[in-house]
């Protein structure tokens, strides 16, 4: 168990007796929670209870790593509890995913508040807080809103961007399918206490939601809207103004840090649970795009629900698509060119004067108009993503033409459709600076994980996240350790004898995953680089073995963990939704198979530019950047393996790059301590002795 300061350099960890008032009742409390919930006490868990608290009454930042198992969401809410009780502002906590969010507030805290209810001077008040087109609308459904006809997808703001379901239909059915899901959904409005879609159990398609919902930026606010009092949302917001501790997520976290919008209360600490992907969600979340179908979109809601005139933007929406067919896919390193800028200019000066145009004179706070704010709504996001990317090099932000790919089933790797329209994308080089100025500044912040250290170095993540460099806040990490015997529960076999892998799978690639899986007799999850190479996997091997291989998208993703988890035998292949959050412990999951190390794309507009950016400014572009991401995305895969202490089984990568590159040891040092061997027979061993159990 180390701490590391700034640098990520060991030193001792305090001695536990020297804790702080507060530190000591939080250990009381978490003692008595231990004690009523039947559990038993782990000495990480003890650990992070107390530096969690030390830094709350200090105002220091934490990063905490905790291995799995250690019971992490308990050892920060019993702090978060005991700091309620004397603090007039609401605590944080903000997750990366909504199944963790709904893990927090539907059985972690009910089961901890209730058993540490006898020692608490007061009730602690809990509140769930999302994005408001996470809400059924109650305006929409009213009637306040026309129905959608614009291509939502590009206006979307992204405020909880979490993928859910969408039905199959047949051919001629989807309107019928979507009328049946609306139809659904309105009832389901006229019954519900939350509107939270995640509370509607069978789920609806995105398309059909956005029937019954609006962006943040649509909606039209507590002073206009005639149903305000009744809006599930400003309800939501309500209940978090007044609560003690507030769940949320990493993109309204964005959001408020970034836009400095009122999206979340004033607040004083805040946990930040799934620290890893904090980076990514705080750069998705700010990120934008903007293509020509937008402005034209923007324009015929102005027309149609504002009734004013919009030449001007229609020809600009011409100008930039043609504009746009001159640019080829990818970043735009030398800057915008003269016609893409002077396109660009024009939309960006007809969307303005077109907001002007259709601004509401005289309109009473009961007259207000849904689909006039819908259409100023998007002509809005139009001026700013215009403004945006012509303003781009001064922002120290990337820009990127984007376009589909013309890959089709059984085709292999095509490159983009460059005859197909382009979508212009921006997004900040870094993140760090404004994470530093919106988060760290003012607020005491807790960021924990699994994965956060590479090796015993918190630096890289620290650094991505604004905790390093001139004027830097002050931060202390340390881990606390794992409950599991990594070395003697788990065994790491890297195949240093397959060929450097190239795009797809390969044949030797693919003997080597059937030798195993032989080997497991099952029982198998499957980690691939991409969709494609997980479904080329299971059509190749599934003739050849006589157990069941799932393949990711042939159901739902819950439907088929608990197929996997109830079936022992059973393999499950998949893509990256897979490599994270999934906790099958027992013999289901015996064996965790890597394709590749997870680098980015190589074509990745966003993450060359930060390559080449670290290079400039003298740094290894490539160990900052990609090997840091593949590195942390790595530990969080092989992390599937060991999820409780009777665990036993074999993390296999299939990329021989991690035994015979340079770089192999930098991201070997972030997997969990497993005894390691390159040995096929000795590895294939193992598992043999493994399916005999």
């Amino acid at each position: 168990m180390t701490d590391s300061t700034r640098s990520g350099a060991a030193v001792a960890a305090p001695d536990a007796a020297r804790a702080s008032p507060e530190s000591r009742h939080a250990l009381e409390l978490l003692d008595a929670a231990v004690a009523a919930m039947g559990g038993e006490m782990r000495a990480g868990q003890h650990e992070m209870v107390r530096q969690v608290s030390e830094a709350i009454h200090s105002g220091d930042h934490l990063l905490v790593q905790a291995g799995t198992g250690t019971g992490k969401s308990l050892a920060y809410l019993v702090p978060l509890i005991a700091h309620a009780m004397d603090s007039d502002r609401p605590s944080v906590v903000s997750t990366a995913t909504l199944a963790l969010q709904a893990q927090i507030v539907g059985r972690d805290l009910p089961r901890l508040l209730e058993a540490v209810r006898p020692a608490l001077t007061r009730p602690v008040d809990v509140a769930l807080l999302k994005g408001r087109s996470n809400y059924a609308c109650l305006h929409k459904t009213g009637g306040g809103f026309p129905e959608e006809d614009a291509p939502d997808a590009l206006f979307s703001l992204g405020e909880d961007a979490a993928p859910h379901p969408t039905p199959a239909v047949g051919a001629g059915g989807a309107a019928s399918a979507l009328g049946r899901e609306v139809v659904r959904l309105r009832e389901w409005v006229e019954e519900t206490a939350t509107g939270d879609r995640d509370d509607l159990v069978p789920g609806v398609s995105d398309r059909a939601w956005r029937q019954v919902s609006v962006s943040s930026m649509e909606c039209l606010g507590a002073a206009r809207c005639p149903v305000a009092q009744e809006c599930f949302s400003e309800k939501a917001r309500a209940a978090a103004a007044d609560a003690d501790i507030i769940i949320t997520n990493h993109a309204m976290l964005a959001i408020s840090a970034f836009e400095g919008l009122a999206v979340l209360p004033e607040y004083d600490v805040v946990v930040i649970d799934e620290a890893h992907e904090l980076h990514d969600r705080v750069t998705g979340a700010v990120s934008g795009q903007l293509s020509a179908s937008m402005v034209s979109a923007a324009a015929t809601g102005l027309r149609r629900h504002a009734s004013i005139a919009t030449t001007a933007l229609d020809s600009a929406a011409t100008a930039f698509e043609a504009a746009s067919e001159l640019v080829p896919s990818g970043l735009l390193p030398g800057g915008l060119p003269e016609d893409l800028e002077q396109a660009l200019a024009q939309v960006r000066d007809a969307a303005r004067a077109a907001l002007s145009d259709s601004k509401a004179e005289g309109k009473s706070e009961a007259d207000a108009d849904g689909g006039r704010q819908m259409a100023r709504s998007r002509a809005s996001l139009v001026f700013e993503l215009a403004e945006r990317i012509l303003a781009a090099s001064d922002l120290r932000e990337v820009v990127w033409a984007s376009r589909p790919s013309s890959f089709t089933p059984g085709s292999g790797y095509a490159p983009p459709d460059e005859s197909a329209p382009a979508t212009f994308n921006v997004a900040p080089l870094s993140v760090a600076g404004r994470l530093r100025e919106g988060l760290f500044e003012d607020h005491t912040v807790i960021l924990t994980s699994a994965t956060l250290a590479i090796g015993s170095e918190f630096g890289p993540v620290a650094g991505s996240l604004g905790l390093s460099g001139p004027g830097a806040p002050a931060w202390t990490g340390i881990d606390v350790g794992s409950p599991f015997d990594y070395p003697r529960q788990g065994v790491l076999y890297v195949a240093k004898d397959l060929p450097k892998p190239e795009r797809g799978s390969s044949d030797a690639q693919l003997a080597e995953l059937l030798t195993l899986l032989q080997a497991s007799r099952g029982g198998a999850l499957g980690l691939f680089s991409s969709k494609r190479a997980a479904e080329e996997a299971a059509e190749a091997l599934r003739p050849k073995v006589d157990f069941e291989i799932l393949c990711q998208g042939e159901s739902s993703l819950a439907a088929l963990v608990t197929q996997f988890a109830d079936e022992p035998d059973t393999c499950l292949f998949g893509t990256m939704s897979l490599w994270q959050g999934v906790d099958v412990p027992g013999a289901s999951c015996r064996l965790v198979v890597i394709d590749r190390i997870p680098f980015p794309r190589p074509d990745d507009p966003l993450m060359t530019a930060r390559t080449r950016d670290v290079a400039r400014n003298g740094g290894n572009g490539f160990m900052s950047v990609s090997a840091t991401h593949a590195a942390v995305r790595l530990a969080q895969g092989a992390g599937r393996l060991i999820r409780a202490a009777g665990d036993r089984g074999v993390v296999a990568v299939l990329d021989s790059r991690l035994a015979t590159a340079r770089y192999g040891g930098f991201l070997r040092s972030a997997l969990p301590p497993f005894w390691a061997t390159t040995d096929r027979a000795t590895v294939t061993g193992i598992l043999e002795r493994l399916s005999a159990r």
